[in-house]
């Protein structure tokens, strides 16, 4: 359950041959320059005490004020807002807090590989509904429905969706809406993409009608300001579920550090230009990326947000992704991940591969040409 990952297999193996990583999801570009400045200038005034457990009052009131205009409603930032280190430890908080052992969490598969691992620690059941690639990563309703019981405490929603890019429209939500007022779950949204979107619209499941008060919507700065490594991300809940939540994070980081924390509420001041301008540099990067894997034979999924694109190593010949990713860093000096490492038993379309396009342009371009250089069918034994 908590072993090495293929994540840390894959970044150790494109390490050890010198790869090009477009496999983890981090930027190799700098963040923005006024929001490191703001970071600098809190340490230097000395802002390196702990915080406010729940975060400080001008990040929470910065953070209230975006998700106020995104959900329609007024969020009271010092009963709503919570602040975590990172929104991973959002998501397990959030898990723990809300389900006892025994309890029932509904997971869409493939998913970030941290939601089995909170469902399970906490004790509590994942009841599994696949995201088919043969229909555009979209789930059957009537496996929704049967995956919604009695025992059912909550589901974990994330949209724009890692791995796929997918961003899950309003029918879906919907259905997922309508099996939580059903059996009274609760919904994790895993909103951390919310800024990155090319195509179709995000909204944010919390506002749907009598959803508000059942939902922890969770974000984070690293995604949206390429600051990654700062860890710092939150959640947005009625008064109670955030009570419940400071339940667990008060005995986990109990407080995030204190500087980020004053250059984040800087940065949650950036005008709308700043957003238009990350969607049209990271939609030309996927565009660019695209366009390498299908030249090469890796057919490529549309990726309608965040900064993932799949491609199909099938046409190919290879139809184990896990396989074709040991192969590619070896051989070819790319990394990827392969997609069934999102599965909970590993197994689900194994032909595909995730691609990470959060690079410098002088970084695609390399991988552009060392994917360009090499035969990619399996090797003949």
């Amino acid at each position: 359950m908590t072993g090495p990952s293929v994540f840390a297999e894959m970044s150790a193996l494109a390490a050890q041959h010198g790869a090009v990583n477009l496999g983890q999801g981090f930027p190799d570009f700098p963040g923005p320059a006024f929001v490191k400045a703001a970071a600098s200038q809190a340490i230097s005034a000395d802002h390196n005490q702990y915080a406010r457990m729940a975060g400080l009052p001008a990040l929470v009131s910065a953070i209230a004020d975006g998700a106020s205009r995104h959900h329609g409603r007024l969020i009271d930032p010092l009963a709503e807002v919570t602040v975590f280190s990172g929104a991973t430890e959002a998501l397990f908080c959030s898990v723990l807090a809300l389900c006892d052992p025994g309890d029932e969490v509904v997971l869409l598969e493939p998913f970030y590989d941290s939601y089995l691992a909170a469902v399970r620690l906490a004790g509590a059941i994942p009841r599994i509904v696949t995201l088919h690639a043969e229909g555009g990563f979209r789930f059957d309703p009537a496996e929704l429905r049967a995956a919604f019981g009695p025992r059912t405490r909550a589901i974990l929603v994330n949209t724009p969706h890692n791995p796929t890019g997918r961003v899950l429209d309003e029918t879906e939500l919907s259905m997922i809406a309508e099996e939580v007022r059903r059996t009274g779950a609760y919904v994790i949204a895993d909103e951390v993409y919310e800024h990155i979107v090319f195509e179709g619209e995000h909204r944010s499941i919390a506002t749907w009608p009598g959803l508000a008060g059942r939902t922890a919507t969770i974000s984070s700065s690293g995604k949206t300001f390429s600051l990654t490594g700062w860890k710092v991300g939150w959640a947005v809940a009625s008064p109670a579920v955030s009570t419940a939540l400071r339940g667990v994070h008060q005995f986990v980081t109990f407080a995030t550090a204190t500087p980020l924390q004053h250059a984040i509420a800087a940065a949650l001041s950036a005008p709308l230009a700043y957003y238009a301008e990350l969607v049209a540099d990271y939609r030309a990067r996927r565009d660019r990326l695209a366009e390498t894997l299908a030249a090469v034979g890796l057919r490529p999924f549309p990726a309608e947000g965040t900064y993932f694109l799949l491609g199909d190593a099938r046409g190919l010949g290879w139809d184990d992704d896990v396989a074709f990713c040991r192969f590619l860093v070896e051989h070819a000096r790319v990394a990827a991940i392969p997609l069934s490492a999102f599965y909970e038993q590993g197994h689900r379309d194994a032909g595909l591969v995730r691609f990470a396009f959060c690079k410098r342009d002088e970084t695609l371009a390399e991988a552009d040409r060392r994917l360009r250089g090499h035969a990619l069918t399996p090797p003949i034994d």
